[in-house]
């Protein structure tokens, strides 16, 4: 079998120039070929005799040839002789340098043209000698071609007439010989002015611009454009878009035996006008604040303040090598991919790559540690596919990092259109534009990731912008800082609605009140019928509201108010039933009141992420994370595990549908103090003295109490309820310890609300269900008497030093309101302070006297009394 395949494959050998031969001969060679000798022949024959005018013309060469020369020549074209070496030179090289055969004579005719209209032209302007004047004048002006063109045109249209149609046939003459039409030169110079007003990328959004963060597209992006291997189409060609910092070159992975043609611009880009954006304009400044306090010039800081940074790398050597590295492993591994082109990030670059027919996506994926053995990273990512794409996103870091400064992003054009005052600076994404983001389309956002990640740094440039954007009028904030120390630079700056809040507890009673704030501002929708917070300040300002009839209340625009937590995980420790029952209450109902909370975490887990609270902040912007179960914690899907740090992060806005890889914008200190010194010396902070209550009004909880407060209510509120104490049952409801349980019961007992224990048996129950209030607000620490009931007339004779049924003393009684003791006509019965001092059953005098009830002294029918152990006979 080996014999015969390989006999039959050299068969199959000799066929090739078999089918070569078949092919049509080339034509006889012509007479003057014969003679010339051929192109190279007639290639020998211009040289020479672009040498020897050359020579004369510009060198001044004498002897007898050098006159006849120069009257060949100039007898001709008169003064244009002395650029015959060059039109030789030009016809040269257009005969012998692989140009078209059609495109030759094209050539041949617009030179020729061009001559005749400069002679004539020359012989006009020089006054237009004639034969008489003798032939040396003819040569120093036109020669006899101008003498021909210009006298017969200046007798026929005068001199007036013949320039300027001298001056079309020249312009002709240079669209015939380079084959332009009028209109490639109209939709050129519109390309040429368009590129000038606005550079238009090639780039597809990873979500829709109606979502929460913005793109700018001004920021051009580096691409490679190249036709597939098996592409045929001549026309075929490579579109580079220009960059800021250099000049990009084509990046092939193998050297190219041949420089790229340089293209004309598409004929796409002729039919489909480019959209022009508006000039960015500068940011509006709101001077006047009328609502905090009357009389007051605000003025927003100014940009200066903000840092500016390099401008964007669109392309580096580290690219082009990546670019041969990513072609190498293809081909080793003999997958029918190719990359065709790269977004260039200030962290990552994005490569993209498509796919031959047949190949699965799958095949790349399985490359993932081959790609990063090849290119030295081991932080390579790959995204399958790219939103909007046929293509595979390899993301890959880049050696080269760069920092994006929130000044540049807030000074771009996609910030500077935006007028919301709570839009914030996020960064840049992989393909080097700026991202910014409106919170209030958002509306709650949750952050987390690994300590060092960037979260906090994020934090500082969201509330850095809100201060450079907004005012304390349109945006007042509640910061909470458990940690004491990321935080503090902002204190005392007027958006403040509160003092920075360190303590978790009083965190806590914060979320509270904003949930109240929030109810009252659904309150006022609800009243004047209107659904959003925007509209109701709207008709606020336009005086179409006005408070209702008898009150007193002045109506003011609600600033938005946003909540900014840094540590959810010190909240959720402390108090996690208030902290997520607010939280959740808050981003159901919150955004349409103007409300919107921010969430930032450095442990991800699912006892401080919990379910609810995920379930109700849909924006998600997750930093580089130790695990793969953090990233589905955060983001319900992995990746953030990938990511390089450092302001590395993946920003998941709600209604998206991947998330988009992004660069942290970084504000350093100066830059932040600079700006908080400013706004500070705007005006003075308005506090509101009811988001956290004074020192005085709140009750000191009992130490022994300690962090189980929570708890301790829950089992009062039981006990109480069910007149049933007991320490099982708390555990059962209460799902807590046997320890547990019996400290509640032993702290209800030293409040008496419960009785002593009694073996097995329940406690009884001190407090009636009437009571719980006053029990609870005993345990909170307030001062509560739980000794009788309220409105008694009884409780008022005792405190007045009266006697209730009998002499006893009112300051030695107490009140005893149980069954037990109760006559069947009054509900209370005074007792003793010592209960063992008297006998309880002497208390009164109207006690019912105890009965005998034999049988033998009721039985009217005279039978015996005998009892069922008589009967038995024992």
């Amino acid at each position: 079998m080996a014999r015969s395949e390989s006999a039959e494959s050299s068969s199959r050998k000799p066929k090739k120039p078999a089918r070569a031969k078949a092919e049509p001969e080339a034509p006889a060679l012509s007479a003057s070929d014969r003679i010339l000798g051929g192109n190279g022949g007639r290639l020998f024959i211009l040289i020479g005799l672009t040498i020897i005018v050359a020579l004369r013309e510009w060198f001044g060469l004498a002897g007898v040839i050098g006159p006849v020369i120069h009257h060949a020549t100039a007898g001709f074209v008169g003064v244009l002789s002395v650029l015959v070496p060059i039109v030789l030179l030009g016809i040269i090289v257009k005969l012998f340098w692989r140009s078209r055969a059609d495109s030759t004579p094209r050539f041949l005719v617009g030179i020729a043209l061009i001559v005749v209209a400069v002679t004539g032209m020359i012989h006009i302007f020089m006054g237009q000698p004639m034969v008489t004047d003798g032939f040396a004048a003819i040569e120093a002006a036109g020669g006899l071609i101008g003498f021909l063109v210009g006298t017969g045109l200046a007798k026929l249209l005068s001199v007036w007439g013949a320039i300027p149609s001298l001056v079309f046939l020249i312009m002709y003459a240079l669209l015939y010989a380079t084959g332009t039409s009028v209109k490639d030169i109209m939709d050129w110079v519109s390309n040429k002015r368009a590129e000038r007003t606005e550079f238009e990328p090639e780039h597809t959004p990873s979500v829709p611009f109606d979502h929460p963060e913005e793109i700018d597209d001004e920021e051009p992006v580096s691409r490679l454009r190249r036709p597939r291997k098996k592409a045929k189409a001549a026309d075929a060609t490579q579109i580079l878009q220009p960059a800021k910092a250099q000049k990009p070159q084509p990046v092939e992975p193998k050297p190219a035996s041949r420089p790229a043609p340089v293209a004309p611009v598409p004929a796409k880009t002729a039919s489909e006008p480019e959209r022009k954006a508006p000039k960015p304009e500068p940011l509006p400044e709101r001077i006047e604040q009328l609502e905090l306090a009357s009389n007051i010039t605000y003025t927003l800081p100014s940009m200066e303040m903000l840092k500016q940074g390099p401008p964007h790398l669109e392309r580096s050597e580290v690219n082009d090598k990546v670019v041969e590295s990513l072609t190498r492993v293809f081909s080793e591994f003999s997958v029918d991919a190719e990359v065709t082109g790269f977004s260039r990030g200030p962290t990552v670059t994005q490569y993209e790559v498509e796919l031959g027919p047949g190949v699965k996506v799958d095949k790349i994926e399985s490359l993932s540690k081959n790609i990063a053995y090849a290119v030295a990273s081991s932080d390579v990512r790959i995204l399958s596919p790219i939103p909007g794409k046929s293509a595979v996103g390899i993301e890959i870091p880049n050696a080269d990092r760069e920092t994006v400064l929130l000044g540049d992003v807030l000074r771009s054009s996609v910030a500077r259109k935006q007028t919301h005052p709570l839009v914030v600076g996020v960064g840049k994404n992989v393909g080097g534009q700026y991202v910014v983001a409106n919170l209030s389309k958002m509306p709650h956002l949750l952050v987390a990731g690994a300590t060092g990640a960037g979260k906090s740094s994020f934090i500082n440039s969201m509330i850095t912008s809100i201060m450079v954007r907004a005012t304390p009028e349109q945006v007042r904030m509640i910061l909470v800082d458990p940690k004491r120390v990321e935080l503090t630079i902002y204190a005392g700056i007027p958006h403040l609605i509160t003092p920075i809040i360190t303590n978790p507890k009083k965190a806590a009673e914060a979320l509270e009140w904003v949930v109240r704030e929030m109810d009252q501002r659904y309150d006022d929708l609800a009243a004047y019928g209107f659904k959003h917070i925007d509209d109701f300040n709207a008709a606020v300002n336009e005086g179409r509201v006005t408070a209702h009839e008898g009150s007193q209340r002045n109506l003011q625009p609600y600033p938005y108010l946003l909540v900014v937590v840094d540590e959810l995980a010190d909240l959720m420790m402390v108090a996690p039933r208030d902290v997520e029952a607010s939280i959740q209450r808050i981003t159901q109902l919150a955004r349409a009141a103007g409300i919107h909370l921010v969430l930032a975490t450095q442990r991800p887990s699912v006892d401080v992420v919990t379910g609810l609270i995920k379930a109700n902040v849909p924006s998600r912007l997750a930093f580089s994370t130790s695990s793969a179960t953090d990233s589905r914690t955060i983001l319900d899907s992995v990746g953030a595990e990938k990511l390089i740090g450092m302001g590395d992060a993946l920003f998941a806005p709600a209604g998206s549908m991947k998330p988009m890889r992004v660069q942290g914008a970084w504000v350093d200190e100066e830059e932040i103090g600079a700006t908080v010194k400013h706004v500070k010396a705007q005006m003075q902070p308005s506090y509101r003295d009811d988001v956290i209550p004074k020192p005085g009004e709140v009750k000191k909880v009992d130490d022994e109490i300690g962090d189980d407060l929570d708890v301790l209510l829950q089992a009062a509120e039981l006990v109480v309820n069910t007149q049933f104490g007991s320490t099982s049952m708390l555990q059962r409801k209460l799902r807590i310890g046997f320890a547990k349980a019996g400290r509640m019961m032993d702290l209800l007992e030293s409040r008496e609300i419960v009785g002593p224990g009694t073996g097995g048996k329940a406690r009884d129950v001190l407090v009636t269900p009437d009571q719980l209030d006053d029990v609870i607000a005993l345990i909170k620490g307030e001062d509560v008497d739980l000794s009788a009931p309220k409105d008694d007339p009884a409780i008022e004779d005792i405190a007045n030093g009266e006697i209730v049924d009998g002499d006893v003393n009112a300051e030695a009684t107490q009140i005893v309101n149980t069954e037990e003791y109760a006559n069947a006509d009054e509900g209370t019965v005074v007792m003793s302070t010592n209960r063992y001092e008297t006998d309880p059953l002497e208390a009164t005098s109207e006690m019912p006297v105890a009965q005998n009830w034999y049988d033998d002294e009721l039985d009217d029918e005279g039978e015996s009394g005998e009892d069922a152990w008589q009967l038995t006979g024992r």
